[in-house]
């Protein structure tokens, strides 16, 4: 417990430092002038923006309740977007976001949904989110593909290396589930070899681990077959929750008065997928400093690099740290709630006794 509590400090502080380090680079040539230009927008698009990045944790939440709702038929929206708050805390301030699933699947067991089934709620959320978001970018990609090469230049390589490894996970995903017993007789090989190698310590557990997984995952694509009702109401949801994270960087623009005109709205959605895309490989505690420095370099081509930090520092705040913060408080809040049910079950046999007596 204490070496958890020191992780997630130190990636805390890891959060801190590097975002500090990012927004020095943003801000260190045209401080006054940046400021400036966030001063000017008016209170009221402050709120919304600063509330934009909850709408999109508000999606999520509604997703898991439709996922979950085929395990626990009276699962509330209000659950859902527990869990969605939990998750998204978690997933920010572990590196990779590797943290995220579990403290879902904590939430979920405490919301009287067993490990297995909340895995399986995961593993739906997961395939479904990952196909919808790569139909939606590889439409942006052909919509405005020779564009972007030429705006951006030889950095958009880069991105293209992204979306080409996102597309190659989905694919195996699909094919591991259509092909589960080549992917396990592929990973016996391939746990055999690491074993020789002493990367696995113990061959046997990794393997019956793995075994599990591909299983579990296939299960779930077989079930998820004939549940077309749900699997429609998530891809329109996905969708509508993808078009609220990419399209904020354009409302931000308008509120600053910097008018870009719709017909750089498609081109906002499909840049801001992009550093959505460059996340996956920065390996540290909310993708912090790669995020931010990604956005001004991306966003500069279309309002330049004054207004892109300018733009960048709305737009990080309201999607990562108010978020993580309102998740913080409600993982708190709903941990206390927890212990105190918990700790209650433990006494009451005793105060029974007492009163017995």
């Amino acid at each position: 417990m204490k070496s958890s509590l020191r992780s997630y400090i130190l990636n805390f502080v890891v959060i801190i430092g590097l975002t500090a380090v990012s927004l020095w680079f943003a801000l260190k040539d045209n401080y006054h002038e940046i400021m400036h230009l966030i001063s000017s927008i008016s209170w009221y698009w402050l709120l919304i923006i600063f509330l934009w990045g909850m709408i999109y944790v508000m999606i999520l939440g509604q997703i898991i309740m439709i996922f979950a709702r085929r395990y626990k038929k009276d699962y509330t929206y209000r659950q859902g977007l527990s869990n969605a708050l939990v998750g998204t805390f978690f997933s920010g301030i572990t590196p990779s976001a590797t943290g995220g699933q579990f403290g879902q699947a904590y939430v979920f067991k405490k919301q009287g949904i067993k490990y297995s089934d909340g895995a399986s709620i995961l593993w739906a959320d997961f395939i479904v989110y990952q196909t919808t978001m790569m139909v939606y970018v590889t439409i942006l990609f052909l919509l405005r593909y020779t564009h972007y090469m030429t705006i951006i230049g030889p950095a958009f390589l880069g991105i293209l290396i992204g979306y080409i490894v996102n597309v190659c996970v989905i694919s195996i995903l699909w094919t591991m589930a259509l092909f589960p017993r080549v992917y396990v007789k592929l990973s016996g090989h391939a746990v055999t070899l690491l074993a020789k190698l002493h990367i696995v310590k113990n061959k046997e557990k990794t393997l019956a681990a793995w075994t599990i997984q591909v299983e579990g995952f296939t299960k779930e694509i077989k079930e998820m077959k004939h549940e077309k009702k749900i699997i429609c109401k998530t891809v329109l949801w996905n969708v509508i929750r993808m078009t609220v994270q990419f399209s904020l960087p354009f409302f931000i623009a308008y509120a600053l008065n910097l008018n870009l005109g719709l017909d750089k709205f498609v081109d906002c959605l499909a840049l801001a997928s992009f550093v959505l895309m460059t996340n996956a490989f920065i390996p540290i505690p909310g993708a912090s400093g790669g995020t931010e420095l990604v956005f001004v370099q991306l966003f500069k081509y279309l309002v330049g690099g004054l207004k892109a930090s300018g733009i960048m520092i709305l737009w990080r705040f309201s999607t990562y740290h108010i978020v993580i913060l309102v998740g913080a408080f409600v993982f708190l809040h709903l941990k206390r709630t927890y212990d105190d049910e918990k700790y209650g079950r433990r006494k009451k046999p005793k105060d029974i006794r007492e009163v017995d007596s």
